[in-house]
């Protein structure tokens, strides 16, 4: 049995676990809210697992270990990540309500969101810069946390304006089928009736 500094590491990790689940849930239910709609919200959380990538890659280019601030670091690239996927999703339905087919507003939405997605990501690249290099007083012990959200956000940034419109199709066409079903259910009943 494991003691000492492994075992509060391990109830660290699981405090952070839990907190990043918690917060998870909690973007998805406001997310939720915001867009009237159940579908919607995961076509933004699949941005996620893609900056794992990232997040992967910068810990094993610069040699540092995945510790508690690295974790807390994951936790915070999460909320950015998120936002990025926010601003293109609520662009294609803002182009959908205007008329635009949604193939149409997909290829519209990517080039005029591009910017301010990439503003977003360099300011806060260019915000961590010093701390992940360790520039300052105390900052080793927090340049893994900028380390992860600088990997996290460079690979999510691109690959989220590939993923995301894709994602968004599927699940838009898994929408329509199921919303498909429950009118043909509905005449059906009514016919019967």
């Amino acid at each position: 049995q494991y003691g000492g500094q492994q075992e509060e590491m391990a109830e660290s990790f699981a405090s952070l676990g839990m907190a990043l689940l918690l917060a998870l849930l909690l973007v998805y239910m406001v997310m939720a809210g915001q867009f009237e709609s159940l579908l919607y919200p995961f076509c933004i959380m699949f941005s996620i697992p893609v900056s794992a990538i990232g997040v992967v890659l910068s810990l094993l280019i610069t040699g540092r270990e995945f510790s508690v601030p690295a974790f807390i670091g994951l936790i915070l690239m999460s909320g950015i990540v998120v936002n990025n996927a926010i601003v293109l999703v609520d662009y294609i339905n803002t182009l959908k309500k205007r008329g635009l087919a949604r193939d149409d507003a997909i290829i519209q939405a990517g080039p005029v969101r591009l910017r301010p997605i990439l503003m977003t990501a360099l300011a806060t690249l260019f915000g961590l810069l010093p701390l992940a290099i360790g520039i300052g007083k105390g900052a080793e012990a927090q340049a893994p946390m900028a380390t992860v959200v600088i990997g996290g956000l460079l690979v999510s940034t691109f690959l989220t304006l590939i993923i995301v419109p894709v994602v968004y199709t599927l699940f838009d066409d898994l929408g329509r089928k199921i919303i498909s079903r429950f009118r043909r259910a509905g005449d059906d009943a009514s016919i019967q009736a």
